[in-house]
C-alpha cells in the first residue's frame, strides 16, 4: 500500500516583496527562473531515485511518486510567464503521478492572473486555486505592498471561476495598518459575495527582518489596538460559521467538504516532501530544509545534495509534542485513540495534570474520543499549547 504523504514545490520569485513577508522569496530575480527550474526537477530526481534505493512505498504509475495531495506556493508561482508555467508541469509530470492527485493547489496573486493563465492553470489538473487577497481595501492592501487592487482581486476570482475552477480559497489578514473593523467586515463579506469555498484569515504577525519590522523599531509602524484587534478576531470567529463557512483550524474555515487536504495533512502528522529553494520536508525521523537563497539552493542540488541537510532529528518528545501542538490546531483536535496507536501511551498518561487544568479554565474541551480547543482556547492557542511542552525527554 502506498503511503499517505503530500509534495509541496516552492516557486520563490514575486514581483514584489510584500512588507510583512519573511517567506523565502525574491523580486528582481526573473532571470533565475530558468536554471532554477533546472535545479528543481534535478532535486525531484534525486530524492526519487533515493527513495526508490531505500524501497519507499511512494510510487505509483510508471514509477512516478504518488502524493495524496500537490501544493504549488511561494513567492508567487503565478509570476512565472504562460510560456514559461508549462515548463513547471512539465518537469512536474516527469516524477510525479500528477493524474491521480487528489488535490492539487497552486498559490496566485490576483496582480499576476488573467483568465489565459488561469484557464492554463486548469487545463494542467490543478483543482484548486488559492488566492492571497488579503483585504479587499486599496488603502490597506497599499500599506502591506501588495500589488493589485480590491478591483482586481475580485476580478480574479470571477475569472478563475469562469475557468473552470470550482475550489477556490481566499487569503485575508486582520490587524493591518490603517484597519478598522469596518473595513474588515467589508472585505469579508466582499469575499462571502463572490461564492468562494475556503476562506483563511490570518492576523497580521511582524517577523524579524520585514520592512514592517524595521518600521515598527522605527517607530513608523501605526497597527491597531489590541482592543480593536481582538474585535477583529471576536467578529471573525462569531460570523463565518454563521454564513456556513465551518472552522476547521485556527485560521481557515470552509463550507463542507472543501477543508484544504494538504494543509490538513500536515496537522495530522502526514509526512510530507519539500521541494525548492527553503522547502521543509518531514520524512521517517527527521526534518529537512533546503537553503533558502536560490543560488545555494542550486548549487546544493547540482551538486547532488538534494535531501542531505536535516534540520533536526525527531526524538519521542518532540514528536509527541507536535502531534498535540498541530492536532490542537484543528477543530478535530488530538485523538485518543490516534495518539495510543502512534506512541504506544495515553496522552492522560503523559498529560494528565495540563489535560486537567485546561479543562477547568475553559479552554480545552474532552471526551472519550478526543481533546480540542474550546472557542476561548482558540482564540488563546498559546497558552493551550505551551502546557503540552513536556520537560523530559520520553
Amino acid at each position: 500500500m502506498i503511503k499517505d504523504f503530500g509534495i509541496y514545490i516552492h516557486i520563490p520569485f514575486c514581483r514584489q516583496k510584500c512588507f510583512y513577508c519573511d517567506f523565502p522569496s525574491f523580486a528582481g530575480k526573473e532571470g533565475m527562473i530558468e536554471p532554477y527550474l533546472e535545479a528543481l526537477e534535478q532535486e525531484i530526481g534525486q530524492v526519487r531515485q533515493k527513495l526508490s534505493d531505500r524501497g519507499e512505498a511512494v510510487f505509483g504509475n510508471d514509477s512516478k511518486l504518488a502524493p495524496k495531495t500537490l501544493y504549488i506556493g511561494g513567492g508567487t508561482p503565478t509570476v512565472l510567464e504562460t510560456v514559461a508555467l508549462p515548463d513547471v508541469f512539465y518537469l512536474l509530470q516527469k516524477h510525479i503521478d500528477v493524474e491521480h492527485v487528489a488535490e492539487f493547489t497552486i498559490e496566485a496573486n490576483p496582480g499576476t492572473v488573467d483568465g489565459e493563465k488561469l484557464r492554463l492553470l486548469r487545463s494542467f489538473g490543478i483543482n484548486r486555486l488559492s488566492l492571497g487577497v488579503q483585504s479587499f481595501d486599496d488603502g490597506c492592501l497599499k500599506a502591506i505592498g501588495r500589488i493589485h487592487s480590491g478591483y482586481e482581486a475580485a476580478e480574479a476570482v470571477a475569472e478563475a471561476q469562469d475557468a473552470g475552477f470550482g475550489n477556490i480559497s481566499v487569503d485575508l489578514m486582520y490587524g493591518l495598518p490603517g484597519q478598522d473593523l469596518q473595513k474588515l467586515q467589508e472585505s469579508v463579506e466582499s469575499a462571502l459575495g463572490l461564492g468562494v469555498q475556503h476562506i483563511s484569515i490570518y492576523g497580521l504577525q511582524l517577523e524579524p527582518g520585514t520592512v514592517f519590522d524595521k518600521m515598527q523599531q522605527q517607530g513608523r509602524l501605526m497597527l491597531p489596538s489590541d482592543e480593536l484587534t481582538e474585535a477583529m478576531y471576536d467578529y471573525i470567529a462569531a460570523v463565518l460559521p454563521e454564513r456556513w463557512y465551518q472552522r476547521y483550524e485556527i485560521s481557515n474555515f470552509a463550507l463542507p467538504g472543501y477543508e484544504s487536504r494538504h494543509n490538513f495533512s500536515y496537522w495530522q502528522d502526514v509526512p510530507y516532501l519539500g521541494f525548492g529553494s527553503g522547502a521543509h520536508s518531514y520524512w521517517g525521523e527527521c526534518r529537512y530544509q533546503n537553503p533558502a537563497r536560490i543560488e545555494v539552493y542550486m548549487e546544493e542540488v547540482f551538486q547532488g545534495n538534494a535531501m542531505c541537510q536535516v534540520e533536526e532529528k525527531v526524538t519521542e518528545r518532540a514528536h509527541m509534542e507536535e502531534f498535540c501542538f498541530l492536532a490542537l490546531r484543528t477543530a478535530a483536535g488530538i485523538s485518543v485513540r490516534r495518539f495510543a496507536a502512534v506512541f504506544g501511551r495515553d496522552v492522560h498518561e503523559l498529560y494528565g495534570e495540563p489535560i486537567r487544568r485546561l479543562v477547568e479554565k475553559g479552554l480545552l474541551l474532552e471526551d472519550r474520543e478526543r481533546l480540542c480547543l474550546s472557542p476561548l482556547g482558540m482564540k488563546y492557542g498559546n497558552q493551550v499549547f505551551a502546557e503540552f511542552l513536556l520537560e523530559n525527554e520520553i
